[in-house]
């Protein structure tokens, strides 16, 4: 049983998600019950891997985690709101505000440079612009690209890319990351590097998608 009290503190660390007897039925006939009373707790700090063959409920699981789809039934606390019954709109927000993404294909604008790509996080924040390229300097600093910081996407290897994901999602403050394969390009040095990238951030908790 994992430890959960906080490091020096000990006291509990906060459950950033928790998912308690979570189910996910699709309609046909017959119905296809994608996943059956999940329960998980990823406290701050946490990072995990979800891992399994296609058809797995890998998919689903996420789905239901950044809140782009409802599960049939169960409780999911994030950040100890629950999420089920709350409107799409409150959803969205929440999403918005606690979760970032580094996406398979990155998503990178091929018109800004890689800086400034870093930057939007914060723009769709809403948060101050004071000190704000500053900011995405230092995110990109920490996953070792600071060098490449004023290059178009397109210049960049597809470990490069990847990196400036992840640094684009560290830079939002979000309390929660979900990655998409997100050492899938990069090579073992920099592999072993992205989740110790989350140093000097605020503990956010990590939850990896792998095949």
């Amino acid at each position: 049983m994992p430890d959960r009290r906080a490091r020096g503190r000990g006291e509990p660390d906060r459950a950033v998600i928790e998912l308690t007897r979570v189910s996910r039925e699709f309609p046909g006939q017959p119905p296809v019950r994608a996943l059956r009373e999940v329960s998980l707790r990823v406290d701050q700090g946490d990072y995990l891997a979800i891992v399994g063959p296609p058809g797995s409920g890998k998919s689903p699981l996420l789905n239901v985690v950044v809140l782009l789809d409802r599960p049939t039934s169960g409780s999911y606390l994030l950040n100890g709101v629950e999420t089920t019954t709350l409107p799409d709109g409150a959803r969205t927000r929440l999403r918005g505000d606690r979760i970032g993404f580094v996406f398979q294909s990155f998503h990178l604008l091929s018109h800004r440079s890689v800086v400034e790509n870093v930057m939007l996080a914060e723009v769709y924040g809403r948060r101050g612009r004071k000190g704000r390229r500053e900011r995405a300097l230092a995110a990109l600093e920490r996953v070792g690209l600071g060098h490449r910081a004023g290059f178009a996407p397109n210049r960049l290897s597809g470990g490069e890319r990847q990196r400036a994901a992840i640094a684009r999602a560290l830079l939002g403050g979000a309390s929660l990351l979900l990655c998409d394969e997100p050492t899938g390009n990069l090579d073992s040095r920099n592999t072993e590097a992205a989740p110790l990238a989350r140093r000097g951030t605020s503990r956010p908790s990590s939850c990896w998608s792998r095949r």
